[in-house]
């Protein structure tokens, strides 16, 4: 007999979380899920009590942290250095100013003014002694994990769903095996096309989801601490695991077409890239290719 495809569907994390598995069993999904939870109260930046809340009120202090907080910043300082500074987790400051400084789902709005700013790097601000298990962020620092928080946790929690199972946290994807056809589990990707794969990550980025105003959006330029302007209005990223995924995904759209591409083509990865409106007039389709 064949095992079972079971499945589950929930909000979690600010977005719609889907979790399927071949032969572990609805138990494993509910212990996902409730990991899935329990980090989102943990890394949510919109409960006075979470513990990000915690360590981005400390002022300057070291703070002791949870080993999930630990480990989740340690991501975020890699995703710094991996995305050449582009994927900068101090970001906060200038997503609060651009106006989401509250849940998507409660209406953003546009402020009158947003200045220009360039954000301090990572490194700079947030500070990590191992040995302590403890970290400090500078005085007016203040850190978003949301999409580090769910790439990290979708490489995490494929264990927990089992050989031929995929984790898909909000558009952040881990995969791993067979899948229902034995060829591996087919994913769309931002142009329309399809991957089959048996043990990766998919992520895709853009500007044209979660958008409030007339021209504000979620994805912040850490140049200029602005919503990026960008000839991309989507990204995906085929590669070994769905933190990494996320972050030259993100990087992608951040650089733009010309750098963008060339950055994801020096790492080696599948891609597929979708152009902003306007960007490529006349164009047909209106795609830039995608690559191997």
């Amino acid at each position: 007999m064949s095992p079972e495809l079971t499945t589950r569907h929930f909000d979690a994390l600010g977005s719609t979380c889907e979790l399927l598995s071949f032969g572990s069993g609805q138990a494993a999904l509910e212990r996902c899920e409730q990991r899935i939870r329990d980090a989102e109260a943990r890394f949510t930046r919109f409960l006075r009590d979470s513990e990000l809340a915690g360590l981005n009120a400390s002022d300057g202090r070291y703070v002791p942290v949870s080993p999930e907080m630990f480990a989740m910043l340690q991501a975020a300082l890699w995703a710094f250095e991996e995305s050449e500074g582009l994927v900068n987790a101090a970001v906060l400051p200038a997503l609060a100013a651009a106006g989401y400084d509250r849940p998507f789902r409660q209406g953003l709005t546009e402020p009158a003014v947003v200045r220009s700013t360039q954000l301090p790097p990572l490194p700079e601000v947030l500070l990590l002694d191992q040995a302590t298990r403890s970290a400090a962020l500078a005085p007016g620092a203040a850190l978003d994990l949301g999409g580090i928080a769910k790439g990290a946790l979708a490489d995490l929690l494929i264990d927990e769903l089992g050989e031929n199972a995929v984790c898909n946290l909000g558009g952040d994807l881990r995969v791993r095996g067979a899948g229902p056809e034995g060829d591996g589990w087919h994913i769309g990707l931002c142009d329309g096309s399809l991957v089959a794969l048996r043990d990766g990550g998919v992520c895709s980025s853009g500007t044209s989801k979660r958008r409030w105003g007339h021209s504000m959006h979620h994805l912040i330029d850490p140049r200029t601490g602005m919503p990026a302007k960008t000839d991309i209005a989507e990204v995906s990223v085929v590669t070994d695991s769905a933190l990494r995924g996320e972050v030259y995904a993100k990087s992608a759209v951040l650089l733009g077409a010309a750098q963008g591409l060339a950055f994801l083509e020096a790492r080696g990865v599948h891609y597929a890239a979708v152009p902003a409106e306007g960007a490529r007039a006349g164009a047909s389709p209106d795609v830039l290719p995608a690559a191997a």
